[in-house]
């Protein structure tokens, strides 16, 4: 059975939520390409993210958020330099990695202790974490190294048989994913460069722009 196919209106969002939080699998558009959510506390759900992508377990999923009050449920501590690039740069497209809490499900930290969160400016991914009321994966939805996708006709064709359902809000703009930004070292680390260049996140700490290790 293909995926559902829904309008990224309040009863489209509302009908993925419900079928997020029974385990099931969404496709949703981000502000750089179309993710891949499941309920993050579900751990069949995560398997079949896994599955699905052909992703190597070892390889972590990153969280999208609703807000920052769902930080401190989900890390160990919020170090000063993350405290500062929340406040400047969320919502957008800026992943920060932390030390994970006990709670965070191994398959989330792909072993390494670790877990990437992003509160995403897409109105559409937004809305869709808002209802469901719970951190959801935001890995591409594509199969693993294969090209990302902008459109959900695109997601449909490479993914619809093994998902739940496609919200479909248009073509996302592509071009670069997220920046990546390891926080739990003496200095942030650059583990992806994305949309953020690394001189804009320098600069909104007042450092120079060769800071972070």
């Amino acid at each position: 059975m293909r995926a559902l196919f829904l309008k990224a209106d309040s009863k489209g969002i509302a009908r993925a939520s419900r079928i997020l939080l029974q385990g099931g699998i969404v496709a949703f558009p981000t502000e750089t390409f179309y993710g891949l959510g499941a309920d993050a506390g579900k751990v069949g759900a995560l398997q079949k993210v896994f599955r699905i992508k052909g992703r190597e377990e070892h390889k972590p999923l990153l969280l999208l958020l609703a807000d920052r009050t769902w930080v401190p449920g989900l890390v160990k501590e919020i170090p000063a330099e993350a405290a500062s690039l929340m406040e400047n740069f969320w919502p957008g497209p800026l992943t920060l990695i932390f030390e994970a809490s006990p709670h965070v499900p191994l398959l989330l930290t792909g072993g390494t202790g670790k877990v990437g969160l992003r509160i995403s400016s897409h109105p559409v991914a937004q809305a869709l974490v808002q209802k469901a009321g719970r951190p959801i994966t935001g890995t591409s939805a594509n199969l693993s190294g294969q090209p990302s996708a902008s459109l959900a006709a695109e997601v449909s064709q490479s993914l619809g048989r093994q998902i739940d359902a496609v919200l479909d809000g248009g073509q996302t703009v592509g071009g670069l994913g997220s920046t990546v930004l390891d926080v739990t070292g003496k200095r942030p680390r650059i583990i992806r460069q994305g949309v953020i260049p690394q001189t804009q996140l320098a600069l909104s700490l007042g450092k120079r722009a060769d800071f972070f290790s």
